[in-house]
C-alpha cells in the first residue's frame, strides 16, 4: 500500500544537464563579450544574467524543498493511516 518513490536521476542526465548549463552560460558569455557596445553595458549585461542565472538556481532550489516537504508530509500521513488499518480489529466486540 506503500506509494513507490521516484527513482534518482542517471549520471548520464546530471551530466547532460550540466554540459547544458555550461554551453549556455559559454555561448552567453561569448554572446556579451563580442557585443558591439561599450564597456558599461557589457558589464550590465553579464550582472543581469548572473542575476538571472542565482535566481534560478535559487527558484530551483525552493520548489525542489517544498516538493520533498510536501513529501514527507505525506509519508508520515500514510505511515499514520498503515498503522490505524494495522490496529483496526473489525471482529472486536464494540466497548459498553
Amino acid at each position: 500500500m506503500t506509494k513507490p518513490t521516484a527513482a534518482p536521476a542517471t549520471g548520464a542526465f546530471f551530466a547532460q544537464s550540466a554540459i547544458s548549463f555550461g554551453l549556455s552560460l559559454a555561448a552567453v558569455a561569448v554572446g556579451v563579450a563580442y557585443l558591439p557596445v561599450n564597456g558599461w553595458v557589457r558589464a550590465f549585461l553579464a550582472m543581469a544574467v548572473l542575476y538571472a542565472i542565482t535566481s534560478a538556481f535559487t527558484l530551483a532550489k525552493v520548489v525542489r524543498d517544498r516538493q520533498e516537504s510536501t513529501a514527507l508530509m505525506s509519508r508520515v500521513d500514510q505511515a499514520r493511516l498503515e498503522k490505524l488499518l494495522a490496529e483496526h480489529d473489525p471482529y472486536r466486540e464494540p466497548a459498553l
